[in-house]
């Protein structure tokens, strides 16, 4: 029966799932449909907010697209590629490889999301390059589901926001923190534990439940396997030996070291963000790959695998302007009204669930959590403080909100299918049903919170 639930699931995904480019396109247009006759504004005044908000998301895209890159360089350096290469060599069976990839990238999503989604996808390949009869596709999509516990980890940046409090925490808050929330009651509170223990040992069994038969196995693109043998240009100039010198590459090194050391030594390791996970994964890519002229190829090869996030992220930008644009005289924007609409049907009991609901449902138009947090976080924080709830509570049910349905959002998936060299329609049948599946756990918590039986 979960075999043929599986089935059906990747079936439809491939019939009916296209490129994600067609799929943000798709998601525009029914945000416009929406937010016309919603809040009450023409056409003319949603198009000037789906163009104040396309280039929201410009620094965030070039994050990103480093992310993949520099981890992809990092990964393709001799040393690392040994190390990958032995760990991939562990699994024997179909079974252990999807729990072991699941696994990893579940706990190095914990600690930090960007490390998480680098790291879980160059396992998969590495195991997939061995050869074996494990399916390529759901290897892929075993390490991008452990992004499911990002938001409720070490570098969940809700968490983070309310723990250091500002203006900004108080703004984005609708006025209702004034002072900050400890992470001791919101990453390390006993409900979220329970989320997370709990989807820890659920999906990597879920996961390899889903492997298909032998003969419908999808192995990995031989063209992938395919490595390039650099022969050093021998240093007969000042121009070959400055590109082949271990000396310049051990002085950005220290620069890098440097800055990081100073960094961590005042904020601590828990403290990790892109910027600093892009300077990791820089400095250790450069002292990897040994020369500087190394470590220009490994990042020339890896820049194709950038193009879906630097052509798509502008398009979910335009959609979070479009969500959060108001209607400047009802004060009216899509966000709102849909947010508003769970509140109106809440009770203390089931706000957690509902506000829960209500995040999942607008993460699939607005999928960066950040920007979400912006929109929406002024509109479900009052409404849950009028309901009676603890503002920790309501912060927490976005951040699962936030997570869940990026399961069936191909946004924060096209750094792992860079690096794979496969396309949304190969894993997204697969994070179908780990959707379902890990709703299970997320549903019943919150239900649980809402009547007070788990607090």
């Amino acid at each position: 029966m979960f075999r043929k639930f599986t089935d059906a699931c990747v079936s439809m995904v491939q019939k009916y799932l296209p490129d994600p480019f067609l799929f943000c396109i798709i998601l525009t247009g029914i945000t416009l449909l929406m937010a016309i006759p919603l809040t009450g504004q023409g056409f003319f005044q949603m198009t000037v907010h789906w163009g104040n908000g396309f280039w929201g998301l410009l620094m965030f895209s070039m994050q990103m697209a480093l992310v993949l890159v520099l981890g992809n360089a990092m990964a393709t350096s001799p040393p690392v590629s040994k190390l990958l290469r032995f760990l991939a060599s562990i699994p024997k069976t179909p079974t252990a490889a999807i729990m072991m990839v699941t696994i990893v990238s579940y706990i190095a999503s914990w600690i930090n999301w960007g490390f998480g989604l680098v790291v879980g996808a160059l396992y998969a390949r590495e195991i997939a390059k061995l050869g074996k009869r494990f399916d390529y596709r759901l290897l892929i999509a075993s390490a991008y589901t452990g992004f499911l516990s990002w938001h409720g980890g070490l570098s969940g940046s809700v968490p983070l926001m309310i723990a250091s409090y500002n203006d900004t925490v108080k703004a984005q808050t609708g006025g209702v923190l004034t002072a900050s929330i400890p992470i001791q009651d919101t990453i390390f509170r006993p409900y979220n534990i329970v989320i997370l223990v709990g989807l820890l040992i659920l999906m990597p069994i879920v996961n390899a439940k889903m492997h298909p038969r032998d003969e419908d196995v999808v192995l990995i693109n031989p063209d992938l396997l395919k490595e390039d043998e650099y022969i050093p240009e021998k240093s007969t100039t000042p121009a070959t030996w400055m590109e082949n010198s271990r000396l310049l590459s051990l002085f950005v090194v220290f620069l890098g070291g440097v800055v990081l050391y100073n960094y961590f030594s005042k904020s601590g390791f828990a403290a990790l963000n892109l910027n600093t996970v892009n300077l990791l994964f820089l400095i250790v890519g450069v002292l990897l790959h040994g020369t500087p002229i190394r470590y220009v190829r490994a990042i020339n090869k890896g820049v194709a695998g950038a193009g879906g996030i630097l052509l798509q992220f502008p398009f979910y930008g335009g959609i979070m302007g479009m969500m959060s644009g108001l209607n400047p005289e009802t004060g009216l924007s899509l966000a709102k009204v849909i947010s508003d609409a769970f509140a109106a049907v809440s009770t203390p009991q089931t706000w957690p669930f509902l506000s829960f609901l209500s995040c999942t449902f607008i993460n699939l138009f607005i999928p960066s959590g950040g920007g979400q947090w912006a929109v929406q976080g002024p509109i479900i924080m009052p409404a849950g403080q009028t309901l009676g709830v603890a503002p920790a509570i309501t912060a927490m049910s976005y951040v699962w909100g936030d997570s869940w349905t990026n399961m069936i959002q191909p946004f924060w998936a096209l750094p792992a299918l860079g690096i794979a060299g496969l396309g949304a329609r190969d894993i997204m049948g697969f994070c179908v049903v780990a959707l379902f599946a890990s709703g299970i756990i997320i549903w019943s918590v919150f239900l649980l919170v809402g009547f007070g039986f788990l607090v």
